[in-house]
């Protein structure tokens, strides 16, 4: 495995899928699983947030010219999505590469147990080197089809999988000081390192038939990423190497780069994003190695649990002189927390029938105070 390794994700755009036409473009496809194959036999963990269900499904149904109403296209999404997922299934077994399939709404990252459930699917599918295939659910969205919000959650899943680069491949070269298409004269901004509103302001919509985002939503993205300290490049899918040069550092499109530490924005969001909707109790074992040791919080070092919460909400650790200590999320609710206090982490699973993990809250979720 690679020292340097950095865990990335790639969104694909319907337009780089389809080369513009009304057909997946397999020679594409196959361009792009090469790209991501040799980024992972690199030891780079790769996460696809693939568009396209739509497209697929209009080729397999041979429906190019189908009115686009939103029932008309979950219908296509639903046939569409278990052609597309096997075209990339097919592509990556080129490769020797397995892929899994998530399919995710706004909503399941919105929910705070949902987002851990995911966030535990993904980790175990790169723990395992398979690679992430995640699309949005476009056969229940509705406002996500309709806001191209692919791009949108490609920046949530890049939150989720704790990336350290987000590549956002459109069938533009990247973010222009003007609209190319209207302006001559417009220039191609290859570097970001504040997302302004003159940013914003120059963002252009989409133009593609098959598509749902612009510029626009690509913004709202490294907007969203960039905060958690995470890069991003937007460029162009057909330029030839893009994802191996952007990985690498090659001056590719335009990058959006951020000053935050990673580990240090999540933990920030958690100390002033969320009041504590309970507390737990930790023995002095647990304090000195939550303070001292850099350790995670087990259920063997906590005494007691007060107020109820739910899995993925963040609580106040206090000791027993009821000085709070830390803040963190929490992988357990608090009855199932009440039930295994002071008790082994290999006995949790016993106990409760399942487990969310060795650990009530993980040491990358937790802020000293």
């Amino acid at each position: 495995m690679n020292a340097n390794k950095k865990t990335i994700v790639i969104k694909l755009g319907t337009s780089v899928l389809t080369s513009g036409t009304a057909k997946l473009d397999r020679a594409q496809m196959v361009e792009i699983v090469r790209q991501c194959a040799i980024l992972h036999q690199q030891g780079h963990p790769i996460v696809v947030v693939t568009s396209g269900a739509i497209a697929a499904g209009k080729e397999h149904l041979n429906m190019p010219n189908i009115e686009p109403t939103i029932a008309n296209k979950q219908m296509l999404a639903a046939v569409g999505q278990g052609q597309l997922i096997r075209e990339w299934e097919n592509l990556f077994k080129i490769y020797g590469l397995h892929v899994g399939q998530m399919l995710l709404t706004r909503a399941d990252l919105d929910d705070k147990g949902r987002f851990l459930n995911a966030r535990d699917t993904l980790n175990t599918l790169l723990k395992h080197r398979i690679v992430p295939l995640i699309n949005e659910n476009d056969a229940v969205a509705t406002r996500e089809i309709k806001v191209g919000d692919n791009d949108n959650l490609s920046a949530l899943v890049a939150l989720l999988a704790d990336a350290d680069q987000l590549i956002l491949l459109t069938d533009q070269p990247g973010l222009f000081t003007a609209d190319p298409r209207s302006n001559p004269d417009a220039k191609l901004i290859t570097e970001v390192t504040e997302i302004t509103e003159a940013i914003h302001s120059i963002a252009g919509g989409s133009v593609g038939g098959l598509g749902t985002g612009g510029m626009a939503t690509k913004i709202e993205s490294a907007t969203v990423a960039n905060r958690a300290g995470i890069e991003v490049v937007i460029a162009s899918g057909h330029r030839k190497n893009v994802i191996l040069d952007a990985a690498n550092g090659l001056p590719v499109g335009t990058k959006f780069v951020s000053a935050n530490n990673r580990l240090e924005a999540r933990k920030n969001w958690i100390f002033a994003g969320s009041r504590p909707a309970g507390l737990i109790v930790v023995d002095p074992g647990a304090e000195h190695a939550i303070i001292n040791g850099g350790s995670s919080l087990l259920a063997k070092g906590i005494s007691s649990v007060q107020s109820h919460f739910l899995r993925g909400y963040v609580v106040s650790i206090c000791n027993h002189k009821g000085k709070e200590i830390a803040r963190g999320i929490v992988r357990y609710k608090s009855v199932d927390i009440e039930r295994i206090k002071g008790q082994h982490s290999d006995q949790i699973e016993k106990i409760l029938g399942y487990e969310h993990g060795t650990v009530v809250i993980h040491r990358d979720d937790l802020v000293i105070l």
